[in-house]
């Protein structure tokens, strides 16, 4: 049976009967769309993904972009299937009217992109990237660059990065030596070397557009000296030709996972003829880099939730039809031997993933529904309190997908037994690109470091505030459904726990033990996830007993979301108190003691 990569009665559940997600087609961004327009979307996407997508994810993955006479060169697969995603509207969807895109919401765009990622997250990668790159352009451009650079990035004739890293700096921004002189033309001619630029390079479209983290002359030391930069593959010559750009593919990483979408490392100005365009005012990259980070954290995140459910879905379909042993209560060693799905031990890790997977999913759903409210909403202060809410789930919803993801993709391995750890299944090329969405964007030691550090702590806890009542108010939606008391009350109890250990983290910041505060921000960012994908597993739950008619797939639900509120959440405990009392064990390892 041909994989479905996810659930659509998941996702068409969630959309419906959690979120209400159609209720944005009242806002006036979103007047000329109906609801018949997104569920042909979504019913295009999903048949595009499943039946032309996810063919080409195998041969992508076993035979990566290569570099050839200094370009590289992408698996032959991606000539085709670009101009396939780009007329489904996997740049533009999301994007305004006026500069070319469908507006539509992005909570629905999101459900629909889940299914590419899914089918195969590297072809899809190029398309994710060259929406963030136009997006920044979008947000901060001049006229003048948004005249040259939108309209073919929007149109998907170019493609489009983000160029952050550097070789001796890594995920250290302050570090950023890549440097931009002013000329009287205008331009800067840039000079330095970037690494781990995903999309970095491709043949199959004319030019390249790296949205481009650097120094001007004479800019102050640290992240405030930081500009953005839009450096082309390609200039645009006096004659409106493209010409070189002296920008240098210098290598290729061998990656782990991602294998279809090169990752490059890139020298611009060996022969001192780079041009960059400014984006924005000098001095303000970071900030501006952050509208097209977060974006990215959140699709690392719907990547992480894609790539756990198509192994997820794998492991059901081998559990249900593989036949191996006997039940060990069986007697007769000549009884037939059953199906690995009525093994306890497998349809444990079949729930544990299902209740990852779709606890995910709602949680990416949920940030991308936030993010429309908080650009669309009618009122001001409706806005202000989303982007508050939207800003805390961000590292969360970058994070749980990714690390619990890994782990569900380990779980779809261990059910197909030897089979999983070979190349006849494809659960161990899961498993392979999974691990990356661990450590791309942002690892999880700097996503917790986000949280703790700024997020929850800015404007005097406004954020970590956002947060509780939103939980709160999933709470009293579960009262009102007659889910089971004990559920809601271990939510709320764990909510109170983590406010108490939050603000005695704050406090140790007051006075002056940032390093005690920040000791356990991983563990902090891991029982926040925990807590708050308990919050919407109960909200599932409330929709499940809110349906007029039960079915197994509603049965299904609620088994999911007993074991996660009664197996997960309860570590949040222990996790706060390891926050609170700076169980420093890792902290006073002596340098010669590892």
């Amino acid at each position: 049976m041909k994989n479905p990569l996810l659930d659509d009665r998941d996702l068409d559940f969630q959309l419906r009967a959690v979120l209400h997600a159609d209720a944005l087609l009242t806002l006036p961004a979103f007047a000329h769309v109906s609801a018949a327009d997104l569920d042909a979307m979504l019913s295009t996407w999903r048949r595009f993904a499943r039946d032309v997508l996810l063919p080409t994810y195998r041969p992508m993955d076993e035979q990566p972009a290569v570099l050839r006479d200094g370009g590289v060169v992408c698996h032959p697969a991606m000539k085709a299937l670009w101009p396939q995603l780009v007329d489904l509207g996997a740049i533009t969807a999301s994007r305004p009217l006026g500069v070319g895109g469908q507006q539509l919401p992005l909570t629905h765009v999101t459900a629909g992109t889940l299914y590419l990622m899914a089918a195969n997250l590297s072809a899809n990668g190029f398309a994710g990237l060259t929406l963030g790159a136009g997006h920044l352009i979008e947000a901060f451009g001049s006229d003048a660059l948004k005249a040259e650079l939108l309209p073919p990035l929007y149109e998907g004739r170019w493609t489009g990065t983000m160029a952050l890293t550097e070789p001796q700096a890594g995920s250290s921004l302050a570090d950023v030596r890549t440097r931009a002189t002013p000329t009287a033309q205008g331009h800067f001619l840039v000079s330095g070397a970037k690494l781990f630029i995903s999309g970095g390079d491709n043949d199959f479209v004319e030019n390249v557009v790296h949205l481009t983290l650097a120094r001007l002359d004479g800019a102050p030391a640290g992240t405030r000296g930081i500009s953005l930069l839009a450096i082309p593959k390609k200039r645009r010559a006096a004659d409106g030709s493209l010409v070189a750009n002296d920008v240098k593919v210098t290598g290729l990483i061998h990656k782990l996972g991602w294998r279809g979408i090169p990752s490059a490392a890139l020298a611009f100005g060996e022969a001192n003829d780079c041009h960059g365009y400014l984006v924005g005012e000098a001095h303000q990259g970071l900030k501006y880099m952050f509208q097209m980070m977060n974006e990215a954290r959140i699709m690392v995140g719907a990547n992480g939730v894609a790539t756990a459910a198509v192994a997820y879905q794998q492991a059901v379909a081998y559990a249900k039809d593989r036949v191996q042993g006997r039940p060990p209560w069986a007697k007769d060693p000549a009884a037939p031997p059953v199906r690995l799905v009525e093994h306890a031990d497998v349809r444990r890790q079949l729930l544990r993933q299902k209740a990852i997977v779709e606890g995910g999913t709602a949680l990416v759903l949920r940030t991308a529904h936030l993010a429309d409210l908080a650009a669309h909403a009618a009122e001001p202060a409706q806005r202000h309190d989303t982007e508050r809410l939207l800003s805390v789930l961000t590292p969360l919803t970058k994070t749980f997908p990714a690390e619990k993801g890994f782990e569900s993709c380990a779980l779809a391995v261990q059910v197909h037994g030897g089979y999983g750890y070979s190349s006849e299944y494809p659960v161990e090329a899961w498993l392979r690109d999974q691990k990356l969405n661990t450590l791309h964007e942002g690892t999880t030691g700097i996503q917790g470091l986000d949280l703790l550090g700024r997020k929850v702590v800015a404007d005097g806890g406004e954020g970590w505030r956002a947060l509780a009542r939103a939980v709160e108010a999933g709470c009293v939606r579960a009262e009102r459904a007659s889910v089971p008391a004990e559920w809601t009350r271990g939510v709320r109890e764990i909510a109170g726990v983590l406010e108490e250990a939050t603000l005695a983290l704050a406090g140790k910041a007051l006075e002056g033990d940032v390093p005690g505060m920040l000791l356990h921000s991983a563990d902090y960012l891991d029982a926040v996830s925990t807590w708050v994908v308990a919050w919407l597993w109960l909200e599932q739950a409330a929709a499940v007993h809110e349906a007029p008619l039960r079915t197994a797939f509603h049965e299904g639900k609620l088994r999911a979301a007993q074991y996660w509120l009664a197996t997960e959440l309860p570590r949040c405990r222990q996790l706060a108190a390891l926050c609170v009392a700076g169980e420093d064990s890792y902290a006073q390892v002596p340098e010669e003691g590892w």
